[in-house]
């Protein structure tokens, strides 16, 4: 293993990204952005795999308007995948994301570009140059005789200078190509031209096996190399699986530490019924002592948490002064709140010695039911629109249309 290549430092949301920052973990769903309820149980399930960092595609007025809609319920920091339509990168902005990606070879108008930078600046906001072999300016492809390393680290360092005319640096970049040779040398030569972080993967890989023995013979390779600040796995395949196999592969290379218990957690949105934070901190300090090798879910409410983290092995959501507990999306027990931490642990020794099967077939009959009354309740009392996404979505609307 060679030492790490010095790179800046940005930050995605919570997550950083270059510098002596662990090299992070991403993946990107493949459901319908509209889709609030099903892309954000995705984005669960992708967190509970090993993703640090998740991208939604962002192509149509309702993505973005999806995108105001999970930004506060999610647990993980959100890219927004923008391709040919420049006001949607403005868009997705205003939804509260946490970074863009752009193919510079299908948004091309440099006043466009300079318009998405200038506004990315202002809010503080990361954007990936993702420079794609198959999608890659004519003239450039011309000019280069083909999809070439060095075409594509034109095409990067071309977008990263209409960026510097607004004065734009908070920017990360890839070079990616189906070729695993082409995608190496890509990014051998980008890293001895820039210090930008970059985010590495072998595009269009391939269900696996195939399409994970390209990627780690391209991301392995360049990680070992001391190239690369994130990864993602581009497979045809359950996005699960990338995450999986993008964060075994920073473990089996000594770059990701190890872990039996891995627990997620809401980020507390205006619908949280407890203090999650602190509700998630005493957990985890509970069940990383007992080594539990579960992935387990704090969540704030019980009108999303059972349905957003049912990918979790088990979970506790918050409401009306009682907290649920849900083993693989079903709700099996209801405590005080008071309780709550003591009966996660109880559950999580009592799944490591039944087995889950076992406590799904010993749940309350009457639990899934007073979960569903809370659920009502506490819309009732709280309203549908508790994180003010209406007012949000209406900017959307007169940006994108």
């Amino acid at each position: 293993m060679h030492p790490r290549r010095p790179t800046r430092r940005i930050s995605v949301g919570s997550v950083a990204v270059g510098g002596d920052a662990p090299v992070s973990v991403q993946s990107m769903t493949t459901t319908k952005t509209a889709d609030v309820d099903g892309t954000l149980a995705q984005i669960y399930a992708l967190k509970a795999a090993g993703a640090d960092i998740v991208r939604c595609t962002c192509n149509e007025e309702e993505a973005a308007e999806g995108l105001a809609r999970m930004v506060p319920r999610s647990p993980v920091p959100l890219i927004a995948d923008v391709h040919f339509q420049y006001r949607l990168a403005l868009a997705a902005m205003e939804a509260g994301v946490a970074g863009l990606r752009l193919n510079p070879g299908n948004i091309r108008k440099p006043e466009h570009i300079r318009a998405v930078a200038a506004e990315a600046k202002d809010r503080n906001l990361p954007i990936r140059i993702g420079v794609n072999a198959g999608s890659l300016d004519p003239a450039l492809y011309e000019r280069h005789g083909g999809a070439t390393a060095e075409a594509l680290v034109e095409s990067a360092l071309h977008e990263l200078a209409l960026f510097a005319e607004v004065g734009f640096e908070n920017v990360k970049i890839s070079v990616k190509a189906s070729s695993v040779p082409l995608m190496i040398d890509a990014y051998r030569l980008l890293s001895e031209r820039t210090d930008h972080p970059l985010h590495l993967g072998v595009t269009e890989a391939g269900p696996p096996p195939a399409g994970l023995i390209k990627s780690v013979a391209g991301i392995g390779t360049l990680l070992a190399e001391g190239i690369g600040d994130t990864i993602r796995f581009s497979l045809t395949a359950d996005p699960v699986e990338e995450a999986q196999a993008g964060r075994k592969l920073l473990e089996i290379l000594g770059l990701r530490e190890r872990k039996g218990l891995d627990l997620i957690a809401c980020p507390s949105c205006g619908r949280a019924e407890v203090d999650v934070i602190r509700v998630a901190q005493e957990a985890e300090a509970a069940l990383a002592e007992r080594n539990i090798p579960l992935q387990v879910a704090v969540m704030g409410c019980v009108v999303n948490g059972p349905g957003e983290a049912r990918g979790a092995d088990l979970g506790i959501a918050a409401g009306r002064g009682k907290g649920h507990l849900f083993v693989r999306g079903k709700v099996v027990r209801v405590v005080p709140e008071a309780e709550m931490v003591t009966a996660l642990v109880e559950e999580a020794e009592r799944i490591v010695a039944e087995g889950i099967e076992a406590r799904l077939a010993a749940a309350d009959e009457s639990a899934a039911a007073e979960a569903e009354a809370a659920r009502a309740e506490v819309l009732e009392r709280q309203g549908a629109d508790v994180n003010d996404e209406s007012e949000r979505i209406a900017r959307i609307q007169e940006i994108a249309g």
